[in-house]
C-alpha cells in the first residue's frame, strides 16, 4: 500500500507541475498540496 500511495503521490505532485507550466496556477498548487498530503511522507489520508 505504501509504494501505491507513494506513485500516486508522484503522479499527483508531477501533474501540478505541468498544470502550473500551463498557466493553470491554482490548478497546479492544489494538485501539488494533495500529492503533498496523500505521499507517505506527509499526512496520508488512508492511515
Amino acid at each position: 500500500m505504501s509504494t501505491l500511495l507513494w506513485i500516486l503521490a508522484v503522479v499527483l505532485v508531477v501533474a501540478g507541475v505541468l498544470a502550473i507550466l500551463r498557466k493553470q496556477l491554482l490548478w497546479g498548487i492544489v494538485l501539488i498540496i494533495v500529492g503533498l498530503l496523500v505521499g507517505p511522507g506527509g499526512v496520508s489520508i488512508f492511515a
